[in-house]
């Protein structure tokens, strides 16, 4: 495996929705320009955000997250497109 398919599979498996309960992660970027990811950007998912989830649904789907002090529960598609930096222990 190359060096940058490599890099492009950790990026895609570094998301908000494969978060482990409990687990934290610092956002990177969202994927898109539509009013999807708008939307996610005005909720505050910025570069540098912390986030952390909560819990998950019990069919898994939605998942609900702590940003800047507040809970906020996404669509698992919306997680997926929430890229994320692991979080320092």
């Amino acid at each position: 495996m190359t060096g940058y398919a490599r890099r492009r599979m950790l990026r895609a498996m570094l998301s908000a929705a494969t978060l482990q309960v409990g687990e934290s992660g610092l956002v990177d970027d969202v994927d898109g320009t539509d009013t999807t990811a708008l939307r996610l950007l005005e909720m505050g998912l910025v570069s540098g955000t912390s986030i952390t989830l909560i819990k998950a649904a019990p069919t898994g789907d939605p998942l609900q997250f702590r940003v800047r002090g507040f809970h906020l529960s996404l669509r698992k598609a919306e997680a997926h497109r929430v890229r994320l930096q692991k979080a320092s222990e």
